[in-house]
């Protein structure tokens, strides 16, 4: 199996609603509509929350966005070089957990 290469998010900044500019350590940068990625209990909040969804910031020791209630999303998801792994494993139905 090849992975895809490791990348960080440098910068992030809120557009409109949930889709955030990204750019990453490989130079590129990209606007992500990230609300079908905010699947789960520790994203609800999120997605309930538009002020709390704007308090998006870079985890530069973790080389991705974060939230203050913890939650993170994978910058190789972001990036567009992975499928989050909800999707790969056939758990593609909308369900919190």
């Amino acid at each position: 199996m090849k992975y895809p290469p490791l990348v960080h998010v440098t910068s992030v900044e809120v557009l409109a609603g949930f889709v955030l500019r990204l750019s990453f350590d490989d130079g590129t940068t990209r606007d992500v509509d990230v609300e079908e990625l905010l699947r789960g209990v520790i994203f609800e909040p999120l997605r309930r929350d538009q002020e709390l969804f704007n308090q998006v910031q870079v985890d530069h020791e973790l080389g991705t966005v974060v939230w203050p209630n913890g939650a993170d999303i994978d910058p190789v998801v972001l990036h567009g070089s992975a499928e989050p792994a909800w999707k790969e494993d056939g758990r593609g139905s909308r369900r919190a957990g």
